[in-house]
C-alpha cells in the first residue's frame, strides 16, 4: 500500500474510534463544542482571507471562470455567514436519540425506533470552501465522524477552516480533512469500507462516477444541477421575468441556478426575456421557435438541453403544452431542482405530481433549494438519489435509526420445565 493509502487508512481507524466517542456525546456537549468552533472560525477571519488568496491566485493562473472563481472566494462576509452557519446548527434540534415510532405488541414488547448517528461519513467535494465547514458541523451535531476531502482549487482554505474547527475541544479525529489532493486519496477513501460508513462526492460528473464505480460503501449522489423553469400560458409575466432573472444571475455557478428556460408558445412572443437578460450578461441559445422571435438568439444544440452552464448561459426553448414541458424535463434534466410559473393551479399540480424531481417549485425561484433557506441551517448538499436521502441533506438525513426493545423476560418460545 502506497503512503498515501495508508494515512488514508489510519484515518478511517481514527475516524471510527472518534464515532464511538461522539456516541458519548449529549446534545447540550455538541452545541457548546459547536458554537466554539463558531468563534474559532471568527477569530481565524485574517488567516481564512490570506489563505484563500493563495487559492484564487493559483485559479486566475489556471484561468478558471469568473463564476468558478466566485465559488472559492473567501471574504469577510463570507466567513461571517459561515460562522453564523454553525450557530444555527447549534441552535437546531438533535435528531439523535429521537423516538421516530415506538408500539407495543401482543406479549409485551415495546418497540421504539429511535434515530441514531450513521457513524462515519466520507466526503469529497470541490471548489467551495464552504462545504468544509457546512459538511464537519452537521456530520459532528449527529454524531458522525468525517473524513474530508477537498478539491485541489480550494487546498489552502480548506486546511485553514479544518483547523480552525479543530481548535474548538472536538473529540480527536472526529473531523479530520486530507490534506492533500491527489487523485489516489479518492481512491483509497471509496475502498475504505471497513472504516467508512458512507460516502457523499459532491463535485463534477466525473468526480462522482469516480466515486461510484469504485466505492464499496454506499454512495449519496450530488449529480449536476440541470435545473428548468417552465413559464407557462396563464404565468404572471412580470413575476415569471423576477424569477427567471434572479434563477439565472443571483449567482450562476451554483447547482440551483437556472440553465433551461421553457416557455410555452401561447406565452412566448410576450415573454421571451431577453433584453432584459442580455443587459446582465447572459449568453442565450434558443431552440428554432425560440430564435424566430429573438433571431440573433444563438441555435441551441443537443448538448444545451444536457449542460450543467454554472455561468452565464442559459439554454431556451418555447414549447407547446404544459405535457410537452414535464417530457423535457424529466428527458434532460437531472432531478435536482424544476420550477413551474403559473396562476393556473390545476396546471401547477399536474407539474408538481410529474416531475420526477428531488425539488419541485411553484412560482418561486430555484435558488431556494438549500439547506440553509429549507430552515436545516446548512446542507451537506443536494441529493439526487433517491434512496435513502433525497434533495437538501440536513441534520435528519445525515442520521439512521435503530430499533430498540424493551421487555421484561418474553422467550420466544414456552420455557419448558427440566427433565
Amino acid at each position: 500500500m502506497s503512503s498515501i493509502g495508508e494515512i488514508i487508512l489510519q484515518m478511517g481507524r481514527q475516524a471510527r474510534a472518534a464515532a464511538y466517542e461522539l456516541a458519548k456525546c449529549s446534545s447540550d456537549e455538541k452545541n457548546a463544542v459547536l458554537r466554539a468552533m463558531a468563534d474559532s472560525v471568527r477569530a481565524a477571519t485574517p488567516r481564512l482571507i490570506a489563505e484563500n488568496a493563495k487559492d484564487l491566485e493559483a485559479a486566475r493562473e489556471k484561468g478558471l471562470s469568473t463564476a468558478m472563481i466566485d465559488r472559492l472566494r473567501l471574504d469577510e462576509a463570507r466567513i461571517a455567514a459561515m460562522a453564523a452557519g454553525i450557530d444555527e446548527v447549534a441552535a437546531l434540534p438533535d435528531p439523535v436519540g429521537q423516538v421516530i415510532d415506538s408500539w407495543q405488541r401482543p406479549n409485551g414488547l415495546r418497540i421504539e425506533q429511535v434515530r441514531v448517528p450513521i457513524g462515519t461519513i466520507g466526503i469529497v467535494y470541490e471548489s467551495r470552501p464552504n462545504v468544509t465547514a457546512d459538511a464537519a458541523v452537521l456530520c459532528f451535531k449527529t454524531g458522525n465522524a468525517t473524513i474530508l476531502r477537498g478539491g485541489s482549487e480550494a487546498i489552502h482554505s480548506n486546511v485553514a477552516i479544518a483547523d480552525a474547527l479543530a481548535s474548538a475541544g472536538a473529540p480527536a479525529h472526529s473531523i479530520q480533512l486530507i490534506p492533500f489532493t491527489d487523485r489516489e486519496s479518492v481512491s483509497a477513501m471509496a475502498k475504505m469500507d471497513q472504516w467508512l460508513d458512507l460516502i457523499i462526492p459532491r463535485g463534477g460528473k466525473g468526480l462522482i462516477e469516480t466515486v461510484v464505480s469504485q466505492a464499496r460503501m454506499p454512495v449519496i449522489k450530488h449529480y449536476d444541477g440541470i435545473c428548468h423553469l417552465f413559464v407557462d400560458r396563464a404565468a404572471d409575466v412580470p413575476m415569471a421575468l423576477d424569477l427567471v432573472i434572479d434563477a439565472k444571475t443571483q449567482k450562476p455557478g451554483v447547482c440551483n441556478a437556472l440553465e433551461t428556460l421553457l416557455v410555452h408558445r401561447d406565452i412566448a412572443d410576450r415573454f421571451l426575456p431577453a433584453a432584459a437578460l442580455r443587459a446582465r450578461g447572459v449568453e442565450l441559445r434558443g431552440c428554432a421557435a425560440a430564435r424566430a422571435i429573438v433571431p440573433d438568439m444563438a441555435a441551441a444544440t443537443d448538448d444545451d438541453w444536457t449542460t450543467e452552464y454554472l455561468d452565464l448561459i442559459l439554454a431556451i426553448r418555447v414549447v407547446g403544452s404544459l405535457d410537452e414541458a414535464i417530457d423535457h424535463i424529466n428527458t434532460f434534466g437531472s432531478h435536482h431542482t424544476d420550477v413551474i410559473v403559473t396562476a393556473d393551479a390545476s396546471a401547477a399540480g399536474r407539474f408538481l405530481r410529474e416531475v420526477d424531481s428531488a425539488c419541485v417549485f411553484h412560482n418561486a425561484s430555484n435558488r431556494f433549494a438549500d439547506g440553509g433557506e429549507f430552515g436545516f441551517g446548512a446542507e451537506i448538499g443536494i441529493s439526487t438519489d433517491k434512496l435513502h436521502a433525497r434533495g437538501p441533506m440536513g441534520l435528519r438525513e445525515l442520521t439512521s435509526y435503530q430499533y430498540r426493545v424493551h421487555g421484561n423476560g418474553q422467550t420466544k418460545a414456552p420455557v419448558l420445565p427440566l427433565g
